[in-house]
């Protein structure tokens, strides 16, 4: 049975945020149906414009969700039965969003690509909310509101509130599981808060569920603490918690049983194969590229900018504060500090110890940095409003300390507005050049040639994709029938297959389930994945002309087609960012086009074309 009121005060540990029901509101405090506007806002800001960041995001989650909705799409061996670590679940969750955009009026697929989204926006900004509510009521309503700060203002909650990516739903539901076992209003919540750290391992990313050790931690302390029925009564919570994971875990091998046909528990098959198998096979996810130790030190001061430095700073300051005796708040409360402030750093510490390294590892740790940076700026103001006399922050006037903590602020906010109006800027192309093809227009017919607003191609034309196949966005950019193909470039790892499109046996996607050639995980290139370039009536590719400046020689496969007027027609083209050729501040942040600024500081501008086949 759940927990009482009374039982907190049986156990001798008291809710930290007592003292601050009791009062009124501070200046900081925002009422949650206006910090979910914040969130919203911030959110569907990244809906409309955040570029795609990682092709396991077009091909292992937009590829699959389009076969489900539309019939065809790129598979990827993570889906083949012979592998089956990509959950269908995860997947059919977002398909009927989509397809429920398709049901409604002024449907198109470039439509139900931005519903998606749409949708992603609201269910982040709902998970946020929470769990500043709780924040605010159970540690202090000024930290809630620099949560808020924190996260609506940061490129890295651009790139990760509205991705596609399991990563993204497990930051969705580790907030609220962290949100349940934070709130001791009502009693423990241990069920609710178990529950969703599940969901954010079975249908998410396994990983994250480790995220909740700490709480777990917590929960141990205080059943040991309270004698014999305090031990059973945190038991039978724990128990409950893990059934509910449990009975997930058996409903997640259900649906994709009936889409693999065989059983599979997919979260079991991802860590076997991330955790396992390199030291079986020498295979594994290090298969895929490699970082340095600092990668996420540098991407997490690039994508939080200050915000990183305070959540490092947090538990030490915390600890400080607590040796100075400037804290009035009790053990008890500092005991709950140190649980809230410990995933960010947990997770930190295990991810960088990991040589695979990629952005969207540190996604489901992004509330938690928050937070602790939250928790820590609250600190520092604390102490610098409260200064003892004679020090030189007591001798400072209101005013200079107002003047430099708003200097601070802005400057924050200036740098995180350049970063995500760079990545905009800079890689916002494979999001528009599709426009021509017809994606994005309702029920239209389409016709061939080339005129000015026109759509061009028609249906079963190919798309075909050479060195820029890992910048596709999605099938959905592509109108109804219109397939995409690679030719053969440079890259010599395994390109995603094509799911089946026949219809055999029972069920109405054999495509995931019929047994599929030249997947292995391995990584190892098979020449079954292209198509020669003749079948092609489009082409996508990027022209450099900075390294044409330069003299640079052209790899064998990777030719100029923009280049090569007697085959190919230019149909649009957008400005990309020469990432090669352009300095490391002008690739970081948007920096504006002026002549007199240094070389080193210019951004360098390639050319991303959609390309028609000329007629002979």
């Amino acid at each position: 049975m759940a927990p009482t009121t009374e039982t907190p005060a049986k156990r001798e540990f008291v809710h930290p945020s007592a003292k601050h029901a009791k009062k009124k509101a501070s200046g900081n405090s925002i009422e949650p149906i206006n910090a979910f506007y914040l969130f919203l806002a911030a959110n569907i800001f990244a809906a409309v414009f955040a570029p795609i960041q990682d092709c396991d995001e077009t091909y292992n989650y937009w590829e699959p969700a389009h076969y489900l909705v539309h019939g065809y799409g790129r598979q990827t061996w993570e889906y083949s039965p012979d592998y089956a670590i990509r959950s269908w679940l995860y997947i059919g969750l977002h398909a009927v969003v989509a397809g429920l955009r398709r049901i409604l009026p002024q449907a198109s697929k470039v439509g139900e690509f931005y519903f998606v989204r749409y949708v992603l926006a609201f269910a982040c900004a709902l998970c946020q909310t929470l769990l500043f509510q709780v924040v605010s009521g159970t540690i202090h309503p000024r930290i809630g509101f620099f949560f808020i700060l924190a996260l609506c203002t940061s490129p890295g909650n651009f790139h990760a509130s509205t991705a596609f990516l399991p990563s993204s739903f497990a930051m969705y539901a580790v907030m609220l599981g962290a949100a349940a076992f934070m709130n001791w209003r009502g009693g423990l919540k241990t069920l609710q808060g178990i529950f969703w750290f599940a969901v954010a391992g079975v249908l998410g990313w396994p990983f994250a569920a480790a995220l909740c050790a700490p709480f777990l931690i917590e929960e141990g302390v205080l059943a040991l603490s309270g004698g014999g029925e305090s031990l059973f009564e945190g038991f039978l919570r724990v128990a409950r918690g893990g059934v509910a994971a449990l009975l997930l875990v058996v409903f997640d091998a259900a649906v994709n049983t009936f889409f693999y046909k065989k059983i599979e528990v997919v979260a079991w098959n991802i860590v076997k194969y991330n955790v396992f198998s390199a030291a079986e096979n020498g295979g594994g996810p290090n298969l895929y590229g490699t970082e340095p130790w600092p990668f996420y030190f540098k991407n997490l001061a690039l994508n939080f900018n200050i915000w990183f430095v305070l959540a490092l700073a947090a538990l030490p300051l915390f600890l400080l504060q607590k040796i100075a005796g400037t804290s009035k708040k009790g053990l008890v409360s500092g005991m709950r500090a140190v649980v809230f402030l410990t995933p960010f750093y947990m997770w930190l510490a295990i991810f960088t110890l990991q040589p695979h390294k990629e952005e969207r590892f540190m996604y489901p740790a992004y509330p938690f940095l928050a937070l602790n940076a939250a928790f820590a700026l609250h600190i520092i103001l604390e102490s610098i409003g409260h200064a003892t006399p004679g020090t030189l922050a007591g001798m400072l006037p209101g005013k200079v300390k107002l003047i430099a903590v708003l200097g601070v602020f802005v400057s924050c906010l200036a740098v995180s507005g350049l970063r995500i109006y760079g990545v905009i800027t800079g890689y916002g192309a494979p999001l528009s050049i599709y426009k021509p093809l017809g994606g994005n227009v309702v029920h239209h017919e389409v016709a061939a040639g080339v005129a000015d607003g026109s759509i061009v191609g028609g249906p079963g034309d190919f798309v075909c994709l050479g060195k820029e196949w890992y910048r596709f966005p999605n099938s959905f950019f592509l109108p109804r029938d219109m397939h995409v193909k690679f030719v053969r470039s440079e890259f010599r790892g395994l390109l995603p297959g094509e799911f089946s499109e026949a219809r055999t046996g029972f069920g109405l996607w054999s495509g995931t389930w019929l047994p599929t050639a030249g997947m292995n995980d391995r990584n190892e290139e098979d020449m079954g994945k292209y198509v020669d370039i003749s079948t092609c009536a489009f082409l996508v590719d990027t022209q450099y002309p900075e390294n044409a400046r330069l003299g640079r020689p052209l790899p064998p496969h990777e030719p100029d087609y923009v280049a090569d007027t007697e085959n190919w027609e230019v149909v649009t083209c957008e400005p990309f960012l020469d990432a090669g050729n352009t300095g490391f501040l002008a690739r970081a942040l948007w920096v504006p086009s002026l002549d007199f600024l240094p070389e080193r500081f210019q951004r360098k501008w390639a050319r991303h074309c959609l390309l028609k086949r000329r007629a002979k």
